[in-house]
């Protein structure tokens, strides 16, 4: 029997590869809105992070996602991440 692809993402702060369930996508939509995407639905640009709390402070200090969607990042957000994160 043929084996499914595992579809694979790069987290924006590490650089490092890993199976998509694995990461938490942050997307800036059209509108100029930085949200959350759990369904990896969410139309917009995106970028993954890995869902661990020393890549999060990592994060935010060398501003990555910031970088990665070319905006600012409100605090809000960051905080709604490790929300998820600990969960």
């Amino acid at each position: 029997m043929k084996q499914k692809k595992i579809p694979m993402r790069m987290c924006s702060v590490t650089r490092e590869r890993f199976p998509k369930q694995e990461l938490l996508r942050i997307v800036k939509t059209p509108e100029g809105n930085v949200e959350i995407d759990t369904t990896g639905k969410i139309n917009g640009h995106g970028a993954y992070i890995k869902k661990d709390l020393a890549v999060l402070v990592q994060a935010k200090k060398t501003k990555a996602l910031s970088r990665a969607l070319e905006c600012e990042i409100p605090s809000e957000v960051y905080d709604e991440i490790k929300n998820i994160i600990e969960k």
